[in-house]
């Protein structure tokens, strides 16, 4: 096991590039199931939740080979049974994306209950009711067991736009006889990225990047090559932490529609980010203050589904406002539990009210003093992580490993910016 140790009040600078997207990843390293043929992907991140994947696969017969650092190739030609490893399968959320694909290539796919972050319920009902609209029998006992001689094209409404249950139904399609509409399908930039790798296989998909999506089904699809895009979520995260620490960033291979909502999330906060082609620059010099509504209201900041504020990058604009002049509403109407990260910001110092599981309100700016913190999940960390960068003293962080499962190697990153974060192993007592 292994934590960080911050010192924190230091100006970053520098030029900075963002791992592939992690969301993209994973429904992608899945989608090399649904063909016999050798895929190649690549801007892959080095992260635990993309070594998980991978190791789920070889565990059922895959081949794969990392070619370079960012670039794997995945055969699954000899992938053999239908059970998954359970214990792995539980270390991860994004195991239930083998679904789909095992069940359209394979005919069955016996799935233990996905694990991922403690933020609430996570339901997965959308997943399987499109399964059965597409004619899988779904057997629940303990796990999921699928099974289906051949699944048929269906018109389907997603009872929620979410994004995992969309990507499994695109890639159940895709070999589905006949035609499948998904309606109120998520349409987020690594859903599209997904569906043009499928499409690159061989997929006739009409309607990508919109909420209604037709797949004509074919026969079998092939091999491809495809490139993973840049992580939104990451460059929103250097985005807050340039922010609070005063520093001049220049943020590289960004793709500039992706981050509308974003930057006008942050622009509310008082952080003025600067759109150059493919560079996202964040200058030192920033505001700083919340821009109240008309009348001068408080201002509330929520989330929903593409295009709105992504709700993995709420815990981060949390932090960036309480060093903002201001007060600000935020409102995570997506999961129940991912505002309770926020008493380790008030013991950090921040001013921060927790209304209910849903609602806090912050009131800044706060100087935030060094502590001993915990990650409870990927972007929660982050955002301590970013509160560590901008502390006064020492900050340690332990559970790190949730960081590493959505951050490359992100202390490295840092460090070249300037920052003092080092990783060093924890002391287990006897």
């Amino acid at each position: 096991m292994e934590k960080f140790i911050i010192r924190g009040r230091r100006r970053l600078s520098g030029e900075v590039t963002p791992s592939g997207n992690k969301n993209e990843a994973l429904p992608c390293v899945a989608a090399t199931l649904l063909t016999a043929e050798p895929v190649v992907l690549d801007n892959v991140p080095r992260i635990r939740d993309v070594h998980v994947m991978l190791e789920v696969l070889e565990r059922q017969g895959a081949e794969v080979e990392w070619l370079d650092d960012h670039r794997v190739r995945v055969c699954t030609a000899n992938v053999e049974g239908a059970e998954l490893d359970a214990k792995l399968c539980r270390r991860i959320r994004a195991s239930i994306l083998f679904a789909g694909p095992m069940v359209a290539r394979l005919r069955r796919v016996v799935l233990p209950p996905p694990g991922g972050d403690v933020i609430g319920r996570r339901r997965v009902d959308t997943h399987f009711h499109a399964f059965e609209a597409l004619g899988a029998r779904v057997h629940l006992e303990g796990g999921y067991d699928l099974r289906a001689e051949r699944l048929i094209g269906t018109d389907f409404f997603l009872d929620e736009a979410s994004v995992t249950a969309t990507e499994n139904a695109l890639m159940a399609a895709a070999l589905a006889k006949g035609t499948t509409v998904l309606r109120n399908v998520a349409c987020e930039p690594h859903v599209v990225g997904l569906a043009n790798m499928l499409v690159a296989m061989g997929a006739r998909i009409e309607g990508i990047g919109t909420n209604t999506v037709t797949v004509h089904g074919v026969d079998e699809l092939h091999g491809c090559e495809h490139r993973i895009g840049s992580d939104y979520l990451e460059i929103g995260s250097l985005v807050g932490l340039a922010a609070v620490t005063g520093s001049d960033l220049v943020i590289n291979d960004v793709e500039g529609q992706h981050l509308r909502m974003i930057r006008m999330v942050f622009e509310r906060l008082g952080v003025r980010t600067e759109l150059d082609g493919r560079k996202l620059l964040v200058p030192s010099t920033q505001s700083m203050t919340i821009r109240p509504d008309y009348h001068g209201h408080v201002p509330k900041i929520d989330d929903a589904p593409w295009p709105a504020f992504p709700t993995d990058l709420m815990s981060i604009a949390i932090t960036v406002a309480t060093q903002c002049s201001g007060t600000v509403l935020f409102f995570e109407k997506m999961f129940e539990g991912r505002m309770f990260f926020v008493d380790h910001l008030q013991n950090m110092g921040a001013q921060i009210i927790l209304c209910d599981p849903h609602r806090v309100v912050v009131v800044g700016p706060q100087t935030l003093r060094g502590g001993t913190v915990e990650s409870p999940d990927v972007r929660a960390g982050m955002a301590l992580l970013i509160a560590g960068l901008c502390s006064d003293g020492e900050t340690q962080i332990y559970n790190i490993h949730q960081i590493d499962r959505g951050y490359e190697r992100v202390d490295e990153k840092l460090r070249a910016l300037g920052a003092d974060i080092q990783r060093v192993p924890v002391e287990v007592d006897d």
